[in-house]
Formats: structure tokens, sequence, C-alpha cells
């Protein structure tokens, strides 16, 4: 595990670090909304790296350590949702194309041609899109609990869409409390591994520090961006579809539409798993991302 360092990437700077040997080919973890890096936990992490890839996770931008666009101000994303619904335009300070055309720039950076891209839920939506703008930079996409933006798929519950859209203490122990309250509802019940973790998980994120405004505008992103269904159905990057049964932010049709629209696309959907990657079933999404990502 290499240390923390930082990259200019598309004009910002990124915070990554790495794992493995750099001579083996790259696999590049992409986290999603509101997600430092570290939420790709170093375990998993070293997994990967032992099935003989040199990983690499960052911090997005407007999270962890990276570039903040504290400039520009805080979307009222409830307006934004109002908006999309009606099927009216939506702005927003960037999108993801602008978060794709990053982590393009941090492989730039580190000297990387093309690497496996690997990417949970906003982070998936986001490997989707450096698949469909930079085909030439994939060598596969795995894409985690994620959807295509189609309109008409199914919704979060209302559980999930509040965990979404509730704002989020900054107070140390009121952060941490909300953390373990926030990952019962997206990961569900019957874990003891993660929930006996997740006050030391929570207390790491806090202590790297925490943005509120940018995961607005990351959201506001989300919103934004609209559908990459019609451009899906037309890639030609070897994909894996890795989804549970139970997401019930980002409901396994989500993940089912993405598999169904790319042609060729491998689908995993693993039973009892909610929006999270719960530690007893890394063995399982290791070796499906392993077994794809030659």
């Amino acid at each position: 595990m290499s240390e923390p360092a930082v990259a200019k990437a598309n004009g910002i700077e990124l915070t990554y670090d790495t794992f493995g040997d750099p001579g083996a080919p790259p696999l590049l973890l992409i986290m999603g909304l509101a997600s430092q890096m570290i939420a790709w936990d170093d375990d998993f992490c070293v997994m990967l790296a032992a099935r003989g890839y040199w990983v690499i996770r960052f911090d997005n931008r407007d999270i962890g350590l990276s570039t903040k666009f504290s400039q520009s101000g805080v979307p009222d994303v409830a307006a934004l949702l109002a908006r999309s619904m009606k099927g009216e335009p939506v702005t927003a300070p960037y999108t993801l194309d602008d978060m794709a055309d990053d982590t393009v720039g941090l492989m730039d950076a580190l000297g990387v041609d093309s690497a496996h891209v690997v990417g949970a839920s906003m982070g998936g939506a986001i490997a989707q899109t450096i698949a469909i703008r930079h085909r030439q930079r994939l060598r596969t996409l795995t894409s985690i609990m994620a959807t295509s933006g189609a309109a008409g798929l199914p919704p979060p519950t209302p559980e999930a869409m509040a965990v979404l859209l509730t704002p989020t203490p900054t107070e140390r122990n009121a952060y941490i409390e909300r953390y373990i309250q926030t990952w019962k509802v997206l990961r569900g019940p019957g874990f003891a591994l993660d929930e006996a973790r997740d006050p030391e998980r929570a207390g790491q994120l806090h202590t790297r520090g925490l943005n509120p405004p940018g995961v607005a505008r990351q959201l506001a992103a989300i919103i934004a961006s609209g559908s990459r269904k019609k451009q899906l159905a037309s890639l030609l990057a070897p994909t894996l579809v890795i989804h549970g049964d139970v997401d019930p932010l980002v409901p396994v049709a989500c993940g089912i539409d993405v598999a169904r629209t790319v042609a060729g696309a491998k689908l995993v959907i693993i039973e009892g798993m909610g929006h999270a990657l719960p530690i007893p079933m890394w063995p399982r999404i290791v070796d499906a991302i392993a077994e794809h990502a030659v």
C-alpha cells in the first residue's frame, strides 16, 4: 500500500493511493456519492491486489482530500429533482462527464494508458461514462449497484430516499451516530462484522474531513447528467454488472436494466446484498471482478 499522494487531473487535484505491484494490470476503483476513497476498505483492496492487480483508489472531486468546489455554491437538490421529474432541463456546477474526465486525468498523471475500471453506485455511473467517453482507456467495465439513469426504473425506498436527502451532521459524535443509522438502512440487517466496524470507519471519514456542500453538488451532477441508456446500448467494452437483490437505494431492476442494455454484459446478482459491500460478500465480489478483468 502506498502513502496517499496528490495528482493534478483535469485542472484539479485528486488524492489517491495504490495497492500491489505497479507493474501489474491497473484496476481503478471509483466510489459513490458522498463516499471517500477509504470506503473501498483497505482489506478489500488488498484482496484485489492479491489477485494480480495494481489497485488505485481516489477521492472524487468535492469529497475527502480532493479539490472542493466551494465557489460553486450549494444547489437546491429538491428543486433539481422536481425539475428532472417534470422532464425539464437541469443545470449543475459539474456533471458526471466532468467526473469521468477527472478519472481519466488521474490515469494520465499515473502514466496509465488503460485500466480495468470498477465503480460502485455513483462511481458505477462514472465508470459507465468513462466507457462511453473514453473507450480506449478502459480494458473492462465493472458496474456495481449502479443505474443507467433511464426514466421509469424503480425509485429508492422512502427510507433510502430519506437517508439520501437528510443533511449530514458535522459534529463528530453526531456524524458517527448518523453513519451507523445510515448503513443500517442501506446495508440492511444481519452484518455483524460491518456493524462492529462502523464506528471506526465513521471516525476515519470524519478525521479526513467532511464536505456536505460537495455532497449536494455531486447529487446535482447525477441529476443533471440524466440517462446513459442510449449510449450504453452501443457500448463495446466487456461489462460486468454486480447488484444486490435487496438494494433499497438503487433497486436491483436498475442493475438488470444496465446488463440488458449493454450487449454481452454479464450479470451477477448477490442475494441478501443491499446498497453496500458487506465484508462476508467480499470473496464473491472479488472473484467476480477477477474473473472478468482479464
